[in-house]
């Protein structure tokens, strides 16, 4: 047999031994665990899910504080546009207020366009700035009256004085007859505490109106004096408390 021959014979004996030989495979060390098989990913959620959850959340926060919020009286309001324009005229609570210039409203219809108010919402200011006890204490004889730069305009007349305190009066009545009606259930105490209650916003009212009227070189009466029995006073702005 050649060379050429065995060459040819090993060849065969090696492939039949490699088919018979099975396949080879890792041997695993002893004590070693197991290699845990990859978990599969996660889905991730929808966009539009998200959108929706962040939509529904929204909502809610954006509602308590409106809940929380309460509406604020529009003459409050213009009040207090007037401090922070006039801080010295009217000044804040508990400051004592000062006896207004009679007419002042003329001078405040000059500055209606910066201020971002009416001719009725300051007419409206100035009533409810002129009516309550705080206004009425500085209501004193002698007292000087002032404009809208401080400076003294005027002077408080012991008749000014005297319609002030009969409004203190008022008010210190319809405080008592309402406590009256409050304990008693006479119908009779009901109806002295609303007599009362009318009588002195009517005054009060005819009050605050002559420092809304335009001054006139006639004009006699003061800003603060009570109305005339025979007069009918306009009615009141409502307000939900004294400025």
């Amino acid at each position: 047999m050649g060379f050429e021959q065995l060459a040819e014979l090993k060849k065969q004996l090696a492939a039949a031994r490699a088919e018979a030989a099975p396949a080879a495979k890792p041997v695993a060390k002893p004590g070693a665990k197991p290699a845990r098989k990859p978990s599969p990913p996660r889905r991730a959620a929808p966009a539009h899910k998200h959108q929706a959850h962040q939509a529904d959340a929204r909502p809610a926060a954006e509602a308590k504080p409106a809940a929380d919020a309460r509406p604020v009286d529009p003459v409050v309001k213009s009040i207090g546009r007037l401090q922070k324009r006039f801080p010295n005229v009217f000044p804040k609570n508990p400051a004592p207020k000062l006896p207004l210039k009679v007419g002042i409203f003329e001078d405040l219809a000059v500055h209606a366009k910066d201020l971002s108010l009416s001719e009725t919402e300051l007419r409206d200011a100035i009533k409810t700035w002129c009516r309550g006890s705080r206004y009425w204490k500085c209501l004193v004889e002698g007292a000087a009256r002032v404009d809208l730069t401080g400076a003294e305009a005027g002077k408080v007349t012991a008749q000014e004085a005297a319609g002030a305190q009969r409004l203190q009066a008022h008010r210190a009545g319809r405080g008592a007859a309402k406590a009256a009606s409050a304990a008693a259930t006479s119908t009779d105490a009901q109806v002295a505490a609303d007599a009362t209650d009318a009588t002195a916003q009517a005054a009060s009212a005819a009050q605050a109106d002559v420092l809304t009227q335009p001054t006139q070189p006639e004009q006699t009466i003061s800003a603060d004096a009570p109305a005339a029995e025979s007069a009918t006073p306009p009615a009141a702005p409502a307000a939900s408390a004294e400025a």
